[in-house]
């Protein structure tokens, strides 16, 4: 699959079925060590008149170190066919194995020689905007709904919003 410099809006739009539903890949790093991880929780739009994707991350991750050593990260967001690949991203740790290299994903580098991968249909590039740790006390309504995410799955999510600098398609859309 190609993928296209494209507009981040038009990209945003095209994407945005897919978020949290067929799910995408948050990968952050450098060329000499990355990881990455299957993310359902993901969000694409408009903040402070910039276009920005929001995506959450626990603390006891592994990506979350990545995250917070880097300034870049991506969402990588694969065709359906791909499902063993987001299977295995989101089910194994990248401490006790090399992800990519078992997917046999091709790794690219966008803004930041942030790695992001060949494979997808759509890619968005983010530079970090805004990170703040979730607070259980802010809970304001539903908990019922919320609270059944925390526990014995762990801690509180930490929020990463980006600027998203870059976009890629494998549509050809022009820039």
């Amino acid at each position: 699959m190609r993928l296209h410099l494209a507009d981040p809006q038009t990209v945003i739009r095209e994407i945005l079925p897919a978020l949290g539903v067929e799910n995408a890949l948050l990968t952050a790093g450098t060329a000499d060590r990355c990881n990455t991880m299957t993310i359902g929780w993901c969000q694409a739009g408009r903040l402070w008149n910039l276009p920005v994707c929001t995506v959450y991350v626990r603390p006891e991750r592994y990506t979350y170190q990545f995250m917070e050593e880097r300034d870049y990260f991506t969402v990588s967001v694969l065709p359906e066919s791909e499902k063993k690949t987001m299977a295995l991203c989101g089910s194994r740790s990248g401490r006790d194995l090399d992800k990519i290299k078992e997917c046999g994903l091709t790794v690219r580098y966008g803004a930041g020689d942030t790695p992001y991968f060949a494979e997808a249909e759509a890619v968005l590039v983010c530079r970090k905007l805004y990170v703040q740790d979730m607070d259980p006390a802010c809970a304001a309504a539903g908990e019922e709904k919320i609270l059944p995410y925390y526990g014995e799955k762990g801690g509180w999510h930490r929020i990463y919003t980006g600027e998203i600098v870059e976009a890629y398609s494998a549509r050809p859309y022009a820039k």
